[in-house]
């Protein structure tokens, strides 16, 4: 089950790594950033609600004691970290902001630790700290060090509800259908952007277009684009990486997740003509050598163990199903 989860985190994150690029295509067709990140949610939504409605209709119930855990998972989990980053980048250079959302990882081994008292093994606190560092190295973080403080504390909340997304990936019970989670948080989340985004105005006829992003690359009509954006680097990439967060553990899928940013490198190089330096392979290599380590964690977690049996905190095994609860 754990390679399973690897592979299911791995593929997610290469599915996340398209959003970026074709969103070039959007706003290089009119489109604002947060008119982009609306039609991207609002069309994943209805996408899988549509589907599910016909297909497994189940999965659409939600009980009304997990209301509030559906309307926080869309205002936290996917709202607020689309939101909050991109308000975080019109005062923070790019790559300190996606750093700081990054900072997701150690934020889940903080919480996994302190909070749920979970005894993680030393690589998953290894694999977090190197993730971050290489994250660090491919975004150049030392060439924007002099920092806007509130844009340093609205990146620190979009990390904060990305580990939100994970850690909240890994808690719901046989009781909430992750489809269903997944298509009610899209729509909701599309709700709560909409006075952000004012669809009302967004330029619809855009659509009709294609384009070529501002630094160059391959010209691709931005309906392609975009329903690639909505299927494969939405819906797909978030129904993989929940299952895979239930199969590995929030620690270890958020850092397995970082690698969404050299994915999403290597799909700017070869489609919108941004190239990679030294400086994003060296923290690439950096990035995947802490998801791998961070993957250990789960050969060699403590085992589940009644707390009854001794005067210590439970000790809760991190195989993605025994770590939750």
């Amino acid at each position: 089950m754990r390679y399973a989860g690897l592979a299911l985190a791995f593929v997610s994150s290469c599915c996340f790594a398209f959003s970026g690029p074709m969103a070039k295509y959007l706003i290089a067709a009119g489109l604002a950033p947060i008119e982009a990140v609306w039609t991207r949610m609002a069309g994943a939504g209805l996408l899988l609600i549509a589907v599910l409605a016909i297909v497994r209709p189940r999965a659409l119930r939600i009980p009304r004691s997990r209301m509030p855990f559906f309307a926080l998972y869309a205002i936290m989990a996917v709202a607020g970290v689309q939101s909050l980053y991109f308000v975080a980048i019109t005062r923070l250079p790019v790559g300190i902001a996606l750093l700081l959302e990054f900072m997701a990882p150690v934020m889940v081994v903080a919480w996994v630790r302190l909070v749920r008292r979970v005894r993680l093994a030393p690589a998953a606190y290894v694999g977090a700290v190197a993730a971050v560092l290489g994250l660090a190295v491919v975004v150049e973080a030392w060439q924007g060090m002099r920092l806007d403080a509130l844009g340093l504390l609205l990146g620190l909340a979009a990390g904060a509800c990305c580990a939100g997304y994970f850690i909240m990936s890994d808690s719901f019970g046989d009781d909430v259908d992750p489809l269903g989670l997944i298509a009610w948080g899209m729509a909701g989340a599309a709700v709560v952007l909409v006075p952000f985004s004012r669809p009302w105005d967004i330029p619809w006829s855009a659509f009709t277009l294609t384009t070529t992003p501002a630094g160059g690359g391959v010209s691709l009509p931005v309906l392609g684009a975009y329903g690639w954006m909505v299927l494969v680097a939405t819906v797909v990439a978030y129904i993989l990486g929940v299952n895979a967060v239930r199969r590995l553990s929030a620690a270890v899928g958020a850092t397995v997740a970082s690698l969404e940013v050299i994915g999403g490198a290597m799909v700017a190089w070869g489609l919108v003509g941004e190239t990679l330096g030294v400086f994003q392979i060296t923290g690439g290599l950096l990035v995947l050598a802490g998801a791998l380590l961070a993957q250990t964690a789960t050969a060699s977690a403590t085992p589940a163990r009644d707390p009854g049996e001794s005067g210590e905190p439970g000790l809760v095994a991190l195989d993605g199903v025994s770590s939750r609860g």
